[in-house]
């Protein structure tokens, strides 16, 4: 029976080879960037001088900015074209195959998918590390040896993304297993509770807590690995509270909205308040990344006075170097991670696009409402996220940085490029909506 059911869940359906490739595609990016994210970080922990630990916190903290994002799109992979293959396995159920069956076909469907990605990533990681190696630090390059991971912990990291896959296919069967006839007539709604506002406070106020008071009683070591793990924990916090935010936002647009792209839009957040985030996501990580970069501009601006000593001139250009290195993974995780829901987003609602089609709806409005659905609700997701993190910042270096000509500025030229790699993926998918409406 397992075979039979895997054998018919793995046969190719119309679209499905596209469908197949764009979870391959983004677990080969999640892939390349954790791997070489982490080998970047590694290089700075075999360093013993009495300046090594401030790289090294700073290496931990942009790794856990970087690395958390990174399972969150990770995750987003995991459940690329969930609908379409929902909709397929409720058919199984209804048919009478065990939930056993089907938990063994998707499972064993994630694990291939991702496979093949996690396998490119590490072709991906091996060709970047070279270039990756002749970035400077302390006056001198890396090295190719000294940013490529041994084998034992790329294995280990191919591990983690092959369990991540797993973890998201049986967790995203449960609406299958529980109601097959439900997810076939899409009777199911994806709800977020208010709840997740209150606890995204309660964690917020004890993470700000935390920072004020832990760098004062704890030693070195330990205050790096709690202020790594609190910014980890804000930013987790941030996708936890996101989807009831946009929720909110979305409601109050449908009772003002008076065309129909915008009541369209509207009813697209509403309908899933998860896949909307999983759209928007991306910019809430860049924003909370930017008010770190605009701080961090601002203290090496404090740090290169006229006064400053030549190793404080040196760490302030280091740190420079890895605030750009730190910000053009952000960007290439939002552009991956936008990019890649927004594709996934237009082939699993073809059926509506078709529909919509049929009843008359010219392609233009389609479109107007879509790329609507993603802008609306990025100026909440932007601004939001970085209060969070100026409130996590303030306890650590003052408000007077953050609020510093020089770091307002990059702030808002971080957030902006953000939102401009979000409005060009908007353009970039339209193609697919083009195909959706003239196979209609």
């Amino acid at each position: 029976m397992n075979h039979n059911v895997l054998a018919l869940l793995l046969r190719p359906a119309p679209g499905q080879n596209s469908v197949l490739a764009l979870p391959a595609v983004a677990f080969a990016v999640v892939t390349t960037l954790v791997l070489t994210v982490i080998g970047g970080a590694q290089s700075f922990w075999g360093w013993t001088d009495p300046e090594a630990p401030i790289y090294q916190a700073l290496a931990a903290i942009a790794l856990v900015l970087l690395v958390v994002p990174l399972m969150s799109l990770g995750g987003a992979a995991a459940r690329l074209s969930a609908r379409r293959r929902d909709e397929r396995l409720s058919t199984l159920r209804l048919l009478g195959v065990s939930p056993a069956g089907v938990t063994f076909a998707t499972v064993a469907e994630s694990v291939l998918v991702a496979a093949a990605g996690a396998l490119a990533g590490v072709v991906g990681h091996v060709a970047l590390s070279p270039l990756i190696g002749l970035i400077p630090f302390r006056g001198e390059a890396l090295g190719f040896g000294a940013v490529v991971l041994p084998p034992t912990q790329i294995g280990l990291v191919l591990v983690g993304v092959l369990l991540l896959a797993s973890a998201s296919a049986v967790m995203g069967l449960r609406r299958v297993v529980i109601s097959p006839l439900g997810v076939r007539t899409r009777s199911t709604t994806a709800n977020v509770h208010w709840i997740r506002a209150l606890i995204a406070a309660g964690a917020i106020a004890i993470s700000v807590v935390l920072i004020k008071v832990f760098p004062s009683i704890g030693g070195l070591v330990t205050t790096i690995v709690v202020l790594a793990g609190l910014f980890g924990a804000s930013l987790a916090v941030l996708n936890l509270v996101g989807p009831w935010v946009l929720k909110v936002s979305a409601s109050r647009q449908l009772r003002r909205a008076e065309q129909p792209e915008r009541l369209l839009a509207a009813r697209v957040v509403l309908d899933s308040p998860k896949a909307a985030w999983r759209q928007v996501g991306g910019i809430a990580m860049a924003s909370f990344m930017a008010v770190f970069a605009g701080t961090g501009v601002a203290l090496m601006n404090v740090m290169t006075g006229s006064e400053a000593a030549e190793a404080d001139i040196a760490l302030a250009e280091d740190i420079r170097t890895g605030l750009i290195i730190t910000l053009i993974g952000s960007f290439l995780m939002v552009a991956a991670s936008v990019g890649v829901n927004q594709a996934s987003d237009v082939l699993d609602q073809r059926e509506l696009h078709r529909s919509l089609h049929h009843l008359g709806m010219p392609i233009e409005t389609v479109d107007r409402a879509r790329r609507r659905a993603i802008m609306s609700p990025l100026l909440i997701t932007a601004i939001g996220s970085a209060l969070v993190a100026a409130v996590l910042v303030i306890p650590l270096l003052g408000i007077a940085l953050i609020t510093a000509p020089l770091s307002l500025l990059t702030i808002a030229a971080v957030v902006g490029v953000g939102i401009a790699i979000v409005w060009a993926t908007t353009w970039a998918t339209r193609p697919l909506l083009r195909g959706a409406f003239q196979t209609a």
